[in-house]
């Protein structure tokens, strides 16, 4: 155990390494085992104390974007700056013991070979620590606390993503030792996209599309869907049905390594939360900047856009909420933001309203496709 102490430890110190690792179980226990190693040490040592949890700073003060040299997509990544969690600070004891009871966790169900999500972790934690875990925010945050500690993606600590994702349209999804699945007959519910993460890396994928488009609606998913609209324009569908989860990301991010020459597009709302979803997509997020590498993708915005508002008539725009405000002011403060993309908010701002893509509709039920069609034709998307 004292040479694993050895030779894992420096990974703790090691600034660098801002990145998380994907590592098999048996290496994150020892990285675990290292921490608690840590924290025995000093407090067995002459001079005894409880030592702080060094994590790497998940806050937008510590973010960067990587521009590719070799590839066009970019991604958020974290840089060289650290917090703690600190049993000796008021504020934060209870995150302190908090990282203590998930990483406990998570060797558990390592050493069980098993896989939760978060919902399920949540309701282990708030059966055997109520006094710690209330709430589902809670136990996410602690999980991201774990992975910046440890430096290892969630997939690797046992966590498996939740996920609402689903795919339609021209393409094969075959699984391992299955038939294989075409999406482009799996009518307007599309073929729900798992969780795990390893099955969605040993998919097979087939397809003669042209196109990739991410929609961040579920009703204009499955309106685009019931239309076949994939085969108007030979497309693949996909949607998370709002915010995107890890693994709608994770599939995504293997499609366009799949098929590189397939353009991504983005079909959101007018408005603030619209341009948070489809950044989402392209960077990832600071929250799981450690991870972002391995979601990003080079998505382009096809609609809802500013010269789209002349579709729509004026009594369907509506005035922008307090929220939409909120996230637009953290869209402006991010440096992630492109130069086209933050001239459309400021239209947003200046004008105080928001369009949702339903409104197309005042031009029929069919117009839908047509608007993608014509858009994608002329090449119209930022």
């Amino acid at each position: 155990m004292d040479d694993l102490s050895k030779s894992s430890m420096k990974f703790f110190s090691d600034q660098q390494l801002c990145f998380a690792d994907i590592l098999l179980p048996h290496e994150v226990q020892a990285r675990i085992q290292v921490a608690v190693l840590n924290f025995l040490k000093i407090l067995s040592s002459p001079d005894p104390a409880i030592s702080d949890l060094p994590l790497i700073n998940r806050k937008s003060s510590n973010s960067r974007v990587s521009e590719g040299i070799l590839t066009d997509v970019s991604w958020i990544f974290l840089s060289h700056s650290f917090c703690s969690r600190s049993l000796m600070k008021a504020n934060a004891t209870k995150a302190f013991i908090r990282v203590w009871k998930v990483m406990e966790m998570c060797f558990e169900f390592l050493t069980q070979e098993k896989r939760v999500t978060q919902r399920e972790l949540f309701y282990k934690l708030l059966c055997d620590s109520p006094h710690y875990f209330s709430s589902q925010l809670q136990v996410n945050r602690t999980i991201q606390d774990v992975v910046a500690l440890l430096r290892c993606s969630r997939y690797s600590l046992g966590i498996m993503a939740s996920s609402k994702g689903l795919v339609a349209g021209r393409i094969l999804l075959q699984e391992p030792n299955q038939e294989a699945v075409d999406c482009s007959a799996c009518g307007s519910s599309g073929y729900a996209i798992s969780g795990d993460l390893n099955l969605l890396e040993s998919l097979i994928m087939k397809t003669d599309a042209r196109y990739i488009v991410v929609v961040e609606k579920h009703a204009i998913f499955q309106r685009l869907a019931e239309d076949h609209v994939f085969n108007q324009i030979p497309s693949i569908l996909l949607t998370a049905k709002g915010y995107p989860d890890i693994a709608t990301r994770f599939l995504l991010h293997r499609m366009s390594r799949a098929f590189p020459d397939l353009p991504i597009l983005a079909l959101v709302d007018w408005n603030p939360a619209g341009l948070a979803i489809l950044s989402t997509y392209k960077f990832g997020s600071i929250g799981m900047g450690l991870e972002a590498y391995r979601y990003a993708c080079n998505v382009k915005w096809l609609g809802l856009r500013g010269d789209d508002l002349q579709l729509i008539p004026q009594q369907s725009l509506a005035p922008l909420k307090p929220r939409d405000l909120q996230i637009a002011r953290s869209l402006i403060s991010s440096t992630t933001l492109q130069d086209n993309y933050r001239q459309e908010l400021a239209v947003m701002m200046q004008s105080g309203q928001r369009a949702e893509i339903e409104a197309l509709y005042f031009n029929g039920y069919d117009y839908l496709g047509k608007y993608l069609a014509k858009k994608i034709v002329q090449a119209n998307y930022i």
